[in-house]
């Protein structure tokens, strides 16, 4: 059984880029494909975190490294794209996940908030599927992108205004590219979390906010981060999910069977 799992969900020799690599869902996601035997990038801009999880990945001999990048800035893309060929040759997968969220009232919200959010959410996932998607195209040899999501991508949440049209924003661009590139090989994916509590959205979820969404959570609780790394390699594994390409891949204890 280990053999044939192996060759369902082994990433042996593959390379993974995972942008927002440092927080708390895309590090744990990154650890699994460390597990499964893929070289991760880790990309953002805290060297301390990523010291740290490349520290976990040492109890069970995981490749890996940091990379440091503002993934807002085409150019910062562009050059990050080249540190990794220089230093892993290849680029295999691609995981999308940076992401900040605002709960500023909707007539609060500045000009600066909403580009922050815009562009660290949206801008960031765009330009970064157009440059390693174009790598991955010209290279002729498949590969998979897999774009972090949103319950507010698929349905409308209340007091997270710029955050919600982000992540929209994701999930329409991932089926456009999905369509547009699924002849060359290349897929691209959304994984779609329910409610993790992380980083950007701990300064929401107050208690009244937490008794609404246990209140359409079947399973009556958070998430946890490893229950996201079963989709994450199922949609990295060109042999598991060869056939897969602009599907949204939900774990969200039910909330989307309401």
């Amino acid at each position: 059984m280990s053999d044939y799992l192996n060759e369902l969900f082994g990433l042996e020799g593959k390379t993974a880029v995972v942008i927002g690599g440092t927080g708390v869902l895309c590090s744990t996601m990154a650890e699994g494909l460390a597990r499964s035997g893929a070289e991760v990038v880790l990309v953002g801009r805290n060297a301390e975190k990523a010291k740290g999880i490349l520290k976990r990945f040492e109890a069970f001999e995981g490749k890996g490294y940091f990379e440091r990048a503002a993934v807002s800035q085409k150019r910062e893309i562009e050059n990050l794209l080249e540190k990794v060929l220089t230093r892993s040759s290849k680029v295999d997968i691609l995981v999308n996940g940076a992401g900040i969220n605002s709960a500023t009232p909707f007539f609060e919200i500045t000009h600066e908030e909403f580009n922050q959010v815009v562009d660290t959410n949206l801008r960031s996932v765009f330009l970064a599927s157009q440059i390693f998607g174009h790598y991955m195209v010209e290279q002729n040899q498949g590969g998979s992108i897999i774009n972090i999501g949103s319950m507010s991508g698929l349905v409308p949440i209340s007091r997270v205004f710029p955050y919600s049209l982000t992540k929209a924003g994701v999930h329409n661009l991932s089926k456009n590219l999905a369509r547009e590139w699924a002849q060359t090989g290349v897929r691209v994916n959304t994984l779609v979390p329910g409610f993790f509590p992380a980083e950007q959205n701990r300064k929401i979820l107050t208690p009244d906010r937490i008794e609404s969404i246990m209140r359409h959570t079947p399973m009556d609780r958070f998430g946890k981060a490893d229950e996201l790394i079963g989709a994450t390699l199922f949609l990295a594994s060109d042999k598991a999910a060869g056939f897969v390409t602009g599907a949204e891949i939900v774990v969200d204890g039910g909330y989307t069977a309401q």
